[in-house]
């Protein structure tokens, strides 16, 4: 990442940041200065452990358990987040899950989990920030969504539609709260994190996610990366973009 970005004396909000994506963009935003609020559903040793990663880089960071797919949980996390560091001027959407299911299999249960977390909860978080972003006329907001989002994939019709939404979802707001806030949108490919596992997918599928231009999984960093980018003045001139760190496996 180019020394010129600066994060200094910005608060930046990541939910999901227990692992995978999550962590690697606390860690990265708090590297550009930035003081991060971890989230993830519970405040347990893997959260605590991307705190600990921040202060061995000399960062700062706070953790503060959420559940995203609950709006008191969400509001809570959002009025603690700006009691303790200040007025949240980075919110970096991350947390989700993943389920390889077939269609006809699917039940109620499996749609309202998968699209709750990964859809549902974004909606919740981009509410709870963008309502106090709105009246100080500022703010940076950046939804993860997935390369699934535009390919769709057979047996994972939950997120593929919940993803599909996140990009539309981050479309419309960029366009409902230009130019005084950025919404933006990132859609990684194949991403090495613990959702890209045999206790999410068939081995015959992580066979297919290498058969893509870059033949390797995304490093989590890769994602950070383009993240702050996106929660910096260098891209001062995105409203609505949807960033693809994806190795070539979406050229759209």
């Amino acid at each position: 990442m180019p020394t010129s970005i600066d994060l200094s004396n910005r608060i930046a909000l990541v939910t999901g940041a227990a692992s995978g994506i999550g962590r690697a963009t606390a860690i990265a935003l708090a590297a550009a200065g930035a003081r991060v609020v971890a989230s993830d559903r519970r405040d347990d040793d893997a959260l605590r452990a991307t705190l600990a990663a921040i202060a061995g880089n000399g960062g700062t960071a706070i953790a503060i358990a959420a559940d995203v797919t609950v709006t008191a949980e969400v509001e809570a996390l959002v009025d603690a987040a700006e009691s303790r560091l200040g007025p949240i001027d980075i919110a970096v959407h991350c947390a989700g899950v993943l389920q390889e299911k077939p269609f006809l299999a699917t039940t109620d249960v499996d749609w309202d989990h998968v699209v709750g977390i990964d859809l549902k909860g974004v909606f919740l978080c981009c509410r709870a920030v963008l309502s106090r972003m709105v009246p100080r006329g500022r703010g940076c907001v950046i939804n993860v969504a997935s390369e699934l989002g535009y390919l769709g994939r057979a047996e994972y019709a939950p997120y593929c539609a919940a993803k599909a939404g996140v990009i539309g979802l981050t479309r419309s707001l960029a366009r409902e709260f230009a130019p005084t806030i950025r919404v933006n949108g990132i859609a990684p490919g194949p991403i090495d994190t613990p959702m890209l596992s045999a206790q999410y997918m068939s081995a015959e599928t992580l066979v297919k996610e290498k058969q893509i231009p870059a033949a390797r999984f995304g490093d989590p960093a890769e994602v950070a990366d383009t993240a702050v980018f996106l929660a910096s003045d260098l891209s001062s001139y995105y409203f609505g973009q949807i960033l693809g760190p994806n190795g070539g496996a979406y050229m759209g």
